[in-house]
């Protein structure tokens, strides 16, 4: 099995973070048994008013690529990427599905026992089904988007890397913000969702050297035993 890598401190860190406050949030909304706070009201109530074309297609449009299988077909383009050869990508595309559809279980437990109410249906602009809290868009394009900017980063030279990572995070947000237009969700729905993707992510990153280990190659150590050449 490969050491730790430097990066375990800081990934810890990060799964810490966001599973505290989406602990935070999932504690509070069960505390209020669900019921929004004045701002998601309000948030509601604006994005009703600010109902109109061709914004809501944009937004039904775009709200569809964080469901059904565009996220999965972004896991396995992620696992392709980041494998090297057939035995390789097989592993990668495995792990990406595997912590795409395990994300969505655990999302789906949360929802189911925390059961809090969508906003009123008569203030939805497309058909939803199921519990708010969280958000289900929000957390599986949040999910995807880490997944493929994962598979890109082990192919791509860090700058092309960094230009998708922004491109992807700012896909993954607006699917999120969506939800919000469309009044589908409550603002704190969309931030849980967000919170709980991060955190699984962190941890997704933490076992990726045991799950799909890196080829050793040029700047990687050797194995213990086998010295460098000079």
């Amino acid at each position: 099995m490969p050491g730790p890598r430097p990066r375990t401190g800081p990934l810890l860190a990060v799964a810490a973070v966001c599973a505290a406050l989406f602990a935070a949030a999932a504690v509070t909304v069960s505390l209020r048994h669900g019921a929004p706070f004045a701002p998601e009201r309000a948030a509601v109530r604006w994005s009703v008013a600010h109902h109109g074309e061709p914004a809501l297609s944009l937004a039904r449009a775009l709200t569809d690529t964080g469901g059904g299988p565009i996220p999965y077909l972004a896991a396995v383009l992620a696992g392709l990427l980041a494998g090297r050869g057939t035995r390789d990508r097989i592993r990668a595309v495995a792990y990406a599905v595997v912590v795409l559809a395990v994300g969505q279980a655990i999302r789906f437990g949360l929802m189911q026992l925390l059961t809090r109410p969508r906003p009123p249906v008569t203030d939805w602009a497309q058909a939803a089904s199921g519990y708010a809290f969280p958000s289900g868009h929000a957390t599986t394009a949040a999910l995807a988007a880490g997944i493929l900017a994962w598979g890109i980063a082990r192919r791509a030279r860090p700058a092309v890397a960094r230009t998708w990572c922004a491109v992807l995070a700012v896909w993954a947000a607006a699917v999120g913000l969506t939800r919000l237009y469309l009044g589908v969700h409550w603002p704190v729905d969309v931030l849980a969702g967000w919170f709980l993707a991060a955190a699984l992510l962190a941890l997704a990153l933490l076992l990726e050297p045991y799950a799909v280990p890196r080829p050793a190659g040029r700047g990687d150590p050797p194995p213990p035993g086998i010295p460098m050449n000079s």
